[in-house]
């Protein structure tokens, strides 16, 4: 999605050019692939960061280009809603203090952007949905100014050929109706980006997707959405639903939605781009010049625009993805299912997390994935979004468990033994697994705090107890004290 695109309008013969020429693509990335044409020497991470805005009062501040003036640095873009920025950090090795790298660098550049932000009357929030959203802001209004989103919509709404319903029951219970893909824009998000070679893509992806109910459950921060409490991680079904572009009809169909956990553990990053083009019409059939076989054989690297484009419109939770750095092609498994926040010390935790876990499980003699179904794994990825710290999940061995004590008992040391493979300083390691640890020994996280804190304010005033609430929050926020030391 962050693709510029400038064409507005695609007719018949549009469309059939481009899937011409996303299929000569997929040939060219397949001929890649055997002829190893990728950098692996020296493995990069990396980290993206999507914030949302609001106003003194703790409401939404539709106000992203006026923020993106002032900060005026290049790694802050735009994001879907007038209510989002993201900010790219600069990739880093682990093995040179990445994850202390990660934490400084977004630290800085987030003291300056929010001082700059506050002085158009902004200020910036790590959390996965703004609680204070209300149906009012759920309008085409409210996208960003730059006609790639509203291309996007434009094209999601008319592959529906209806209106999107947003229906999630939680703790309560929310139905309503959207006319745009604003709903999307609610959902904001953390990537945890590794970069792996060909052979072991498979791995990697497959160890993301066995792991992501664990990484839900006890990183889980967007409990509300338009005034109801809904899931720990309510981001998960909104997001689902919000991009949908099945009719009911297509659904009972059995047609695969666009934002997909997937449906089997896989041999290879083929596979998934593949499968992205058998199983998905083009949203935006833009076909550039290209000729990649050509750009192939005459010893350069094609950019394989069509393939990438349409890759970047199948929301996949763990996202495969093909770029080029220094005229060198390389491949990348991208963690897409967390939020941000609620502290940057909480969010590079959960990238230690993360990054320890793959490590450590891609590499093991046997794979946790020949042990477990691939419908299990995606079971506890929505039960761990609907329970957060609560969820019971399933694990090999073990049966159904508590997802914090399998974190404790059995994660964290795989977590820290990956970390020690990557090079990752002993001190790095257990500071950042160390708060994994007390959120887990705590049961808290950052949804389960900020339940905690409207449900002591109590009274009729939902949404007045959500501004108090995050505003409390974002006080915290600035603090870097991990969630599971706050009071």
């Amino acid at each position: 999605m962050g693709e510029e695109v400038e064409q507005q309008e695609f007719n018949r013969a549009d469309r059939t050019r481009h899937r011409e020429k996303v299929r000569r693509n997929l040939d060219v990335f397949a001929r890649m692939l055997r002829d190893s044409r990728f950098d692996t020497d020296d493995p990069m991470t990396g980290l993206e960061m999507e914030l949302n805005l609001i106003d003194e009062a703790g409401d939404p501040a539709l106000k992203n280009a006026e923020v993106l003036e002032a900060i005026a640095d290049p790694d802050f873009q735009t994001e879907l809603g007038q209510f989002n920025i993201e900010i790219n950090v600069a990739p880093a090795r682990l093995r040179e203090g990445g994850l202390t790298t990660f934490e400084e660098s977004l630290r800085r550049s987030l003291n300056d952007a929010e001082e700059k932000a506050a002085a158009v009357g902004a200020h910036q929030v790590m959390i996965g949905i703004l609680p204070t959203l209300a149906e009012g802001h759920m309008t085409l209004e409210s996208l960003s100014a730059n006609p790639r989103y509203k291309l996007l919509s434009e094209q999601i709404l008319a592959a529906r050929g209806e209106d999107i319903t947003i229906s999630i029951t939680g703790r309560e219970r929310l139905t309503t109706t959207a006319d745009s893909i604003v709903p999307e824009a609610a959902c904001t998000s953390t990537q945890f980006h590794v970069q792996t070679s060909p052979d072991q893509f498979a791995a990697y992806w497959n160890a993301a997707q066995a792991i992501a109910g664990v990484q839900l459950a006890v990183s889980a921060n967007s409990p509300y959405l338009l005034g109801k409490e809904l899931w720990r991680e309510t981001r998960i079904p909104l997001f689902e639903q919000a991009t949908d572009t099945r009719s009911e009809e297509l659904k009972a169909q059995g047609v695969r939605p666009r934002v997909w956990f997937g449906e089997r553990w896989i041999t290879s990053v083929f596979d998934l781009f593949e499968e992205n083009v058998r199983y998905f019409p083009a949203l935006l059939p833009v076909t550039e010049e290209e000729d990649p076989l050509e750009v192939l054989e005459s010893g350069g690297t094609p950019a394989l625009h069509e393939l990438k484009l349409h890759n970047g419109t199948i929301y996949r939770w763990n996202r495969p993805v093909y770029d080029i750095a220094d005229g060198m092609p390389h491949l990348r498994v991208e963690n897409r299912l967390l939020a941000a926040g609620p502290t940057v010390a909480d969010t590079i935790a959960n990238a230690a997390l993360w990054f320890g876990l793959v490590r450590y499980l891609a590499e093991s003699e046997r794979p946790l994935w020949s042990q477990m179904s691939f419908s299990a794994a995606e079971e506890n990825f929505h039960v761990a979004a609907q329970m957060g710290v609560d969820a019971q999940v399933y694990w090999p061995g073990l049966g159904q468990v508590r997802a914090t004590e399998l974190v404790l008992r059995r994660l964290l040391p795989m977590a820290q033994a990956g970390l020690d493979a990557w090079g990752v300083p002993s001190e790095e390691s257990a500071r950042y697994l160390g708060i994994i640890e007390q959120r887990c020994l705590q049961e808290t996280s950052g949804a389960a705090w900020f339940v905690r804190r409207v449900h002591e304010r109590g009274g009729a005033d939902r949404y007045a107890a959500l501004r108090a609430t995050l505003l409390d929050y974002r006080e915290r926020m600035h603090s870097n004290e991990p969630v599971h030391a706050w009071d």
